[in-house]
């Protein structure tokens, strides 16, 4: 890695502005301790100096003990220096704007693992064919590199957006053709291009409550005034709906948290309230492949004749979170302005990882592993159903798709923070209900990260707690 460092002007000449450039870098910390430093004569020729001034340099700086050097090896920096914080500066200076209060949460993958993994949204990697995997991205891999170096279509990868138009066609009974598709880095990428293509500073954007804070802060990080809209037993209560939001964001096939699908007469009414007023719908369908009883009710886009819903999938429980793809169908007026803001945004995915997922589709491999997924999953989602229900002091919510449950505490238990701190101390790690913007309290039980082996051990805590 070339070293840049400035040569000012100075006593001394040239070999002591060197001396004190080095000496700088060392002491802010820009050269770290173990850092190899250049040939004398490879930075000679960088900096444009003699490399007799570099030599003086280095022996100037070994003497004082900021450098080593190792026969054979080269030359290294022999300390890490604190920061020389300049004085009279106020530390951070800059601050965001005053509405931009959202703090980033630690990753599930930042954190060690509990050892009962009952948080939800997290499938299991385990049931991940990765050998299949591996050999369509080596081979896409190898045909990329023989091929020219150009950049690709912001939209997405040709092949991946006419795959998943017909996987959607097959899955969820979606009419679309490719030039509808466009893909994104995940659903949560997706909804920030919608907002950013939908909603100015001041305008309404209406989410569900309880309901998926992400989308929440980000309409919130765009300016926008967000308001939470109640859920029933039907869904969505559209009855409650501002009537000037410009956005609203909902989860009709399993809402979240709560798991319940929307009804079709709750369907009909929010595509009715649309159509009277300049209103879009985001409908984020994400995990609706994983249905372990009845089939699914048809998308809100498949009931959309009015060009009101933007349809958000993702390939993050269907596949791995690290996939990191996502996609909209886009009515056709705005297509374009989502094409753009991808392409302003962060310009394109990577081409070979969506050649490989558009294999992945047409050869049948994501449709098997879904299968084999949801066979698993049902079995673990059969198993906590079977394990709480009898709960007196739980009452189960109706869910029938997913990678959770959740279950409301009845009063007269133990407190919600007392099960949680019970759980955590026994290695179990579950979610409080209020945590997503509600006032009741529960718990959100995940079971696609969790051990199979572990989970009976798991439930048999939380019945213990309660």
């Amino acid at each position: 890695m070339d070293l840049v460092i400035e040569i000012a002007g100075g006593p001394g000449g040239t070999s002591a502005a060197v001396y004190r450039a080095l000496r700088a870098a060392i002491t802010d910390g820009r050269l770290p301790a173990g850092h190899r430093l250049p040939a004398s004569r490879t930075l000679a020729a960088d900096l444009g100096v003699s490399r007799g001034s570099v030599a003086v340099a280095y022996e100037r700086l070994a003497a004082e003990g900021h450098l080593t050097a190792r026969v054979g090896a080269g030359t290294y920096v022999a300390f890490s220096a604190p920061p020389d914080r300049r004085s009279g500066v106020a530390p951070d200076p800059l601050r965001p704007r005053a509405d931009w209060s959202f703090t980033p949460e630690p990753s599930s993958g930042e954190r060690p693992a509990p050892r009962v993994d009952l948080r939800s949204g997290i499938p299991d990697a385990r049931l991940f064919p990765f050998d299949t995997w591996r050999r369509l991205v080596a081979a896409e891999l190898r045909l990329r590199a023989n091929g020219p170096g150009t950049y690709p279509e912001p939209s997405g990868h040709p092949a991946l957006r006419a795959a998943i138009a017909r996987y959607l066609g097959h899955s969820r009974g979606l009419r679309a053709g490719p030039d509808e598709v466009v893909v994104t880095n995940g659903a949560q990428h997706a909804v920030d291009l919608i907002g950013r293509v939908l909603l100015k500073p001041g305008d309404v954007a209406a989410v569900e409550q309880p309901g998926y804070p992400p989308a929440r802060r980000l309409f919130a990080s765009l300016g926008a005034r967000v308001v939470g809209v109640p859920v029933d037993e039907e869904g969505l209560v559209v009855s409650a709906l501002p009537g000037h939001a410009r956005v609203v964001y909902v989860t009709p096939s399993h809402q979240f948290p709560l798991g319940r699908a929307m009804s079709a007469g709750r369907r009909r009414e929010l595509l009715d309230w649309a159509r009277r007023r300049p209103a879009a719908i985001v409908e984020d369908d994400y995990d609706s492949e994983f249905r372990f009883s009845a089939r699914p009710l048809d998308p809100l886009r498949s009931l959309d004749r009015w060009d009101r819903v933007l349809y958000v999938g993702t390939f993050s429980k269907s596949m791995l979170p690290a996939m990191r793809t996502g996609f909209v169908l886009a009515p056709p007026g705005l297509r374009p302005a989502l094409v753009a803001a991808r392409q302003l945004s962060d310009g394109y995915g990577p081409a070979a990882i969506q050649a490989a997922l558009a294999r992945f589709i047409d050869e049948g491999q994501l449709a098997r592993h879904v299968r084999r997924a949801r066979r698993a999953y049902a079995d673990r989602h059969a198993r906590i159903v079977a394990a709480l229900a009898g709960q007196p002091r739980l009452e189960l919510l109706p869910s029938a798709a997913g990678l959770h449950v959740t279950a409301l505490l009845r009063p007269g238990g133990p407190a919600p923070a007392r099960i949680l701190a019970g759980a955590r101390a026994a290695g179990v790690a579950v979610e409080d209900l209020r945590s997503y913007g509600t006032d009741v309290d529960g718990l959100v039980i995940g079971f696609g990260a969790v051990d199979p082996d572990l989970l009976d051990e798991g439930l048999a805590t939380l019945t213990a707690l309660l």
